[in-house]
């Protein structure tokens, strides 16, 4: 019986009109880095991958997603629930509140300056558990200011207060590389992308394995 596991990656967006939209900076190259090793070490991937990622995607079984609320759709229609989840996805922290479309599909810039209101959007990864109250679930904290000690309690705020097995920690505040931490502050570091991949697999997709078997 093969692990399955799921692995979300690239960004999210917001539609700001029909054309138009608030994203974030993401390959989804972490995501095919990811599933080649999944795959390489015997498990079974389902691959959610933002619309907007311009990595190569991923072999397997890769399905798109666009807004958080569209992810959030997606993970709940999966079944079976995976044993495992890599939560790396960039997804929109804010949502669009009141912007003044005019009635316009497209805002049309003639009409001078438009405000937008941007809504704190509600985050995806403290659900998972509800959702999959069986599986094990990392995730993911980017972070660009501040000091590598406070990337590093940021993570572990997130593993707190979304129930995570860990989380992969990295941005320019983390430093060069990768950093996984676990709930009781080990944390395991990681040059690049491959390694990190490689390190995952090891900690997480053999152990389960072998209580599959």
């Amino acid at each position: 019986m093969k692990l399955l596991v799921c692995v979300t990656c690239g960004p999210a967006y917001e539609p700001l009109d029909d054309v138009r939209r608030l994203t974030n900076f993401s390959t989804g190259e972490i995501g095919a880095v990811l599933v080649r090793e999944l795959l390489g070490a015997g498990a079974e991937t389902i691959c959610f991958r933002g619309e907007g990622a311009t990595a190569s995607a991923p072999d397997g079984d890769v399905r798109g997603f666009t807004t958080n609320a569209s992810l959030s759709d997606a993970l709940q229609k999966l079944h079976p629930s995976p044993d495992l989840i890599f939560h790396a996805a960039a997804l929109s922290d804010f949502t669009i509140g009141e912007i003044d479309r005019g009635g316009l599909a497209k805002l049309d810039s003639r009409k001078g300056e438009i405000q937008v209101t941007l809504v704190p959007a509600p985050k995806v990864l403290p659900l998972m558990k509800r959702w999959f109250p069986n599986s094990c679930v990392v995730g993911w904290k980017y972070e660009l200011d501040g000091t590598r000690r406070d990337a590093l309690a940021r993570a572990a705020r997130q593993i707190e207060t979304s129930g995570t097995q860990a989380c992969v920690v990295n941005g320019r505040a983390y430093g060069e590389g990768f950093g996984l931490l676990f709930p009781d502050g080990r944390l395991a570091e990681y040059p690049d992308k491959p390694s990190l991949a490689a390190g995952l697999a090891a900690t997480f997709v053999r152990p389960l394995s072998g209580r599959l078997t």
